[in-house]
């Protein structure tokens, strides 16, 4: 039997908003019921911070130099050894980190896939969020969207 779980993603996604955890949550939802998307082995940057503690829960931790140099090469890896990466994107609420895992995705070739909540989909994004993906979906879309088929697509959207 052939596993469907064939791609690996990078699950690039904000956590510092509610309207930022409500699209993590059900972005990450959605690739666990995607059976072209093997959940288990992808690298999620929340899961794989330095000594597993969580900045989210240790702000402090953004004074550390050893433990910020070491998640952000944990995350640097996590984009090179992922198949492609996927990112959750709020139009009003953009994340320079985000700028710069896009960033690092496009210089390796790695095929990058915008997501975006329903709600939001055809507002605004930022011109460079914009010119680098290959695709951009909606949440809606993300559950069944075939990963081991990428497509191109430009966005329903202007930029700013």
């Amino acid at each position: 039997m052939i596993n469907q779980k064939s791609k690996t993603v990078y699950f690039c996604a904000g956590w510092f908003t509610d309207k930022q955890n409500k699209a993590y949550e059900d972005a990450m939802n959605a690739i666990k019921a995607n059976p072209t998307v093997d959940v288990e082995n992808s690298y999620v940057p929340l899961q794989h911070q330095y000594k597993g503690l969580r900045v989210d829960e240790h702000p402090e931790l953004l004074q550390d130099r050893e433990w910020s140099t070491a998640t952000y090469n944990g995350d640097r890896v996590g984009v090179s050894t992922s198949d492609m990466l996927l990112a959750v994107y709020i139009p009003e609420e953009e994340d320079v980190g985000m700028g710069v895992e896009l960033g690092m995705a496009r210089a390796l070739g790695k095929y990058i896939m915008v997501v975006i909540p329903d709600e939001d989909f055809g507002k605004p994004i930022n011109l460079m969020s914009w010119g680098i993906a290959d695709n951009f979906i909606k949440m809606s879309e993300l559950p069944n969207y075939d990963f081991n088929k990428p497509s191109y697509n430009f966005y329903d959207g202007g930029v700013y």
